[in-house]
């Protein structure tokens, strides 16, 4: 029993970042009163990153470039991407609502434009910020659904997740929520129903150690982006203040608890149990994706699902050159179409032996991919390809001399060059579905070997997000247990929960599901008019 709390309000919320932002924002415009908690500052994944929302079914964006979208399109299309990760019902209410969730970030400051990429790339320039981020434009998807340019970028130059939670942010501090940062939640707090009432959290309110923790969490954060070894060095001195230095809190929920602390893709022991192919990959988020929401939610009987899915993106896209290469694997058999999105492609790698995978591409690729480098790139981009164009790569005077230094079978990846080769001067479709405008022999040499594999590589990393999460009611968000009741009280969003992208990703949409399932559980959990 607890006898006091330091706090409470109607809605508590554990971790702030797009989801936990959207939920308190939904709540509070609904007449609920909001306590906010995150470990460090707030920001979660969606701060750093690309601030890309998959919206459609004719938004104005889409209108601004002159597409024609609709939401059946729009539903025709992700149900081959979702496949099963949430029913018929709900996917059909996300395709229904997605022109009125972009609106609604607009409306609390998050800006978008309709100016739009001319070529597939896995991220535009700051010259363009809608754009195909998906497969639409490939079989079997344009077969089956017609394609439309779904991702909305940020406006803001560079990775444009930083301007999208600022703008949630400034929506947050102008409404009455109490936001209480430097703030780890411990445990879940039930009554003697089982009946989830607040959390327990360990909160850093002194002086020198909370400044402290604050700049080490920075650091921590930026490192983890650019090179994980550093940034791993600032793990057990943050945990070690919020340990030693920090006041036992515990704040009642009212009407219930909702957990939006992100996946779990820095907790390593997690990933090798659930997802052991994805261990080597480059972990995007912050520490405080590791795992602690998923476990407060299981302490108390939640169910779990999709822990296995994982989205690796293995981008080499732009330059756009590149994908007329071929996408091997060590026995020199190619994999998949090469201008699928990096996420699909790191699927496709990921069922490969040692999840390894190779591009080879010829001379002549390689000129035109360096011209295209300067004016399709924006900076993290080009240091990849830099590092890929100048030592990052295994180099061969003919092919099977470039396999045999790769690690590649020499006769396997003749054989595949050579069936590539002939289908491309036959004007045969590709065997793989790629457009024809990208398939050319590749005949001249020298021939160039890029390492796909799912692993980190000190200039080509391979970013990664974790997918699954607990299961929720797709109609409020709330919890659900192993017999498929809800755990009253608990409710979850965004990468806490299975949600739409849990299956499959594409670029924006899970942010896009941030919004959906974080204001579906403010409405949720909002006094009833």
């Amino acid at each position: 029993m607890v006898e006091q709390w330091d706090a409470e309000a109607d809605i508590v919320i554990v971790g702030f970042g797009g989801a936990g932002a959207c939920a308190a924002i939904e709540a509070t415009d609904r007449g609920a009163e909001v306590l906010v908690v995150d470990r460090f500052r707030g920001g979660g994944a969606t701060e750093i990153s690309g601030g890309i929302v998959y919206a459609g079914g004719g938004t104005e964006q889409q209108r601004q470039a002159g597409y024609t979208d609709t939401t059946q399109a729009m539903l025709d299309y992700l149900r081959m991407e979702v496949e099963d990760a949430v029913g018929e019902e709900t996917l059909a209410r996300f395709c229904e609502q997605s022109v009125e969730n972009l609106r609604w970030l607009e409306a609390n400051g998050v800006p978008f434009e309709g100016s739009m990429s001319p070529r597939k790339t896995s991220y535009p320039t700051n010259d363009y910020y809608l754009y195909y981020s998906g497969n639409e434009l490939a079989p079997p998807f344009r077969d089956k659904a017609t394609p439309a340019p779904r991702g909305h970028r940020t406006k803001g130059r560079g990775t444009s997740g930083k301007v999208l939670f600022k703008a949630l942010r400034s929506a947050v501090a102008k409404r009455d929520i109490s936001v209480r940062l430097q703030n780890r939640a411990t445990e879940l707090i039930t009554d003697a129903n089982g009946h989830v009432i607040g959390i327990e959290c360990l909160e850093l309110s002194r002086g020198l150690p909370r400044l402290l923790h604050r700049l080490m969490s920075l650091s921590n954060r930026k490192l983890n982006i650019y090179y994980r070894p550093l940034g791993r060095l600032l793990d057990k001195p943050i945990r070690r203040i919020e340990h030693k230095y920090a006041t036992l809190r515990r704040f009642r929920a009212r009407r219930g608890v909702v957990l939006a602390a992100g996946g779990f893709v820095f907790n390593r022991k997690m990933l090798a149990e659930h997802a052991p192919a994805y261990r080597s990959g480059s972990s995007l988020g912050t520490i405080a994706d590791d795992g602690s929401g998923i476990d407060l939610g299981r302490s108390v009987g939640g169910r779990t699902d999709y822990l296995d899915r994982v989205s690796a993106w293995r981008f080499y896209n732009p330059p756009l050159a590149l994908v007329e290469g071929v996408l091997v694997n060590t026995a020199g058999e190619r994999i998949c179409n090469e201008l699928y999105y990096g996420a699909r492609i790191g699927d496709h790698i990921a069922r490969q032996e040692g999840a390894k995978a190779y591009l080879v591409v010829d001379s002549r690729v390689l000129e035109e991919a360096k011209r295209q480098l300067p004016s399709q790139t924006l900076w993290f981009q080009r240091l990849q390809a830099t590092y890929l164009f100048t030592v990052g790569h295994h180099k061969g005077a003919d092919l099977e001399q470039a396999a045999r230094r790769a690690g590649i079978d020499p006769d396997g990846l003749r054989c595949t060059v050579e069936a590539y080769n002939a289908d491309a001067r036959a004007g045969a479709p590709d065997r793989m579905g790629k457009d024809a405008d990208h398939v050319h022999p590749l005949e001249r040499g020298p021939y160039y070997v890029f390492d796909c594999s799912l692993r980190a590589q000190r200039g080509y990393p391979c970013p990664m997000i974790t997918l699954g999460g607990l299961a929720v009611d797709e109609r409020t968000g709330a919890v659900l247990s192993e017999d498929g009741s809800t755990v009253p009280g608990l409710y979850a969003a965004g990468r806490n929960a299975v949600g739409v992208c849990s299956q499959s990703y594409v670029s924006g949409l899970s942010i896009a599901d941030c919004v959906f399932s974080g204001r579906r559980v403010g409405a949720a959990l909002a006094p009833a008019d």
